[in-house]
């Protein structure tokens, strides 16, 4: 009982520091619309640096990460399981200057919205699949030309840990067309943060990058299901809490 106890009040803390830093991060970001994008990404994800430290103070979750060298420098499309909230504000900080594919609903949020928007992301209407490819394919390309990486959760909704849904072909679309490589990016974030609970678990959240997959080399489908293959290996092997 102390043991779940103290869980709660560590989590609840965390909620609270976590609504302050994304009032003040949301309106601060009212006041970049006017920098690059490379810079305004930079000042809007300090918040998540903040966020994803006071994480660790207060519930004990620290973050591993492998294969980072294996990111090119250069423009790609990242693929990633997803699981909780975590890895948007882990890969928003860990990744620049990138653009992430995410559902338009989000922008409507007061504060952590107008945090998101300065980010310049890809916001698409799920409820419209045909327009939503179109928006990913012709935004992603615009980002991906400009040295943008892209980051995409192909399995398009949130799955539990320890549990991977069937990769959609958009991103790997997006990177034949942009002709760059596919990163699959692997993590356990939902055993730390799940997405069924506001509690959050103590632990290490591991995050492993693949080796580039070559785009030219493969159709569409062949680059999902490679990433998939990946990453269900990957995580096979990663702890939980």
């Amino acid at each position: 009982m102390f043991k779940y106890l103290l869980l709660v009040a560590r989590s609840g803390c965390f909620y609270l520091g976590l609504l302050l830093i994304v009032m003040a991060s949301g309106v601060t970001s009212c006041f970049i619309w006017g920098l690059p994008f490379n810079r305004r990404q930079s000042l809007a994800a300090t918040s998540n640096y903040l966020i994803l430290n006071w994480l660790r103070l207060t519930c004990g979750v620290k973050v591993n990460v492998t294969g980072l060298e294996n990111l090119p420098a250069g423009p790609c499309v990242i693929l990633s399981n997803h699981q909780s909230a975590w890895e948007s504000f882990y890969i928003q900080w860990l990744v620049q200057p990138a653009s992430f594919v995410l559902k338009q609903e989000l922008l409507w949020l007061p504060f952590f919205g107008w945090t998101i928007a300065a980010m310049g992301p890809i916001a698409i209407k799920r409820s419209k699949p045909g327009a939503a490819m179109r928006q990913v394919l012709k935004q992603g390309r615009d980002r991906l030309r400009n040295g943008i990486k892209v980051v995409i959760y192909p399995e398009g909704t949130r799955n539990p840990s320890g549990k991977l849904g069937s990769f959609k072909t958009g991103g790997a679309a997006l990177a034949k067309l942009a002709n760059v490589p596919v990163v699959p990016l692997a993590h356990n974030a939902g055993a730390h943060w799940p997405a069924d609970s506001w509690l959050k678990y103590p632990g290490t959240i591991d995050v492993h990058f693949a080796t580039p997959l070559d785009s030219s080399a493969y159709s569409a489908r062949e680059l999902a299901e490679k990433a998939h293959s990946w990453v269900s290996a990957s995580l096979e092997t990663t702890g939980s809490r």
